[in-house]
């Protein structure tokens, strides 16, 4: 199974379009999204080309191939207006032999760790940071930000295929 994995839209339609072209180029089964959809959130400044109305009509029509969970800055009235569920903190996905840890970051991350056994995977964003990294009984993948990278790191996303992460940029 491919799965296009990313995180923190924050609103961006152009950051959102940017994706969505990699997305459909990728040949991803699905698109999983961690979480911060249309919020920009009141610690950060306004992502370019900020409109939460375009980024739901752009997601909207591939509700059927959207995986996602919530954010810290997504809400029940975010829900309202997304036609595929948002609102799950974490969701677990066995694939390609692997089984993956699906949350967002601002509970389960590496200082907080959800109930994971020995080879599992925790994926999140949050941080804006990208990381894929072995930490001894399980592996921590972050995907960074669609929209607003932090730490000098690129509009990043992450490939799965074949049990293998990839690190990828929309730059």
């Amino acid at each position: 199974m491919k799965l296009f994995i990313a995180s923190d839209i924050h609103g961006s339609a152009h950051w959102c379009r940017k994706m969505l072209d990699a997305f459909e180029q990728s040949g991803a089964e699905k698109l999983v999204i961690l979480g911060d959809i249309l919020y920009h959130g009141p610690r950060n400044r306004l992502p370019e080309e900020y409109d939460p109305q375009q980024v739901i009509a752009m997601l909207n029509p591939l509700k059927d191939r959207i995986l996602c969970v919530r954010g810290n800055c997504d809400t029940e009235v975010d829900q309202m207006v997304l036609d595929f569920p948002v609102l799950a903190d974490y969701c677990w996905v066995y694939a390609d032999g692997c089984k993956l840890f699906l949350t967002h970051g601002h509970r389960f991350n590496p200082q907080q760790l959800p109930p994971l056994s020995n080879g599992d995977f925790l994926l999140n964003g949050h941080t804006h940071v990208p990381v894929i990294k072995d930490m001894g009984d399980y592996t921590y993948v972050n995907c960074g930000s669609i929209a607003m990278p932090k730490e000098n790191s690129s509009h990043s996303y992450i490939i799965f295929e074949n049990g293998q992460f990839r690190l990828m940029s929309l730059e």
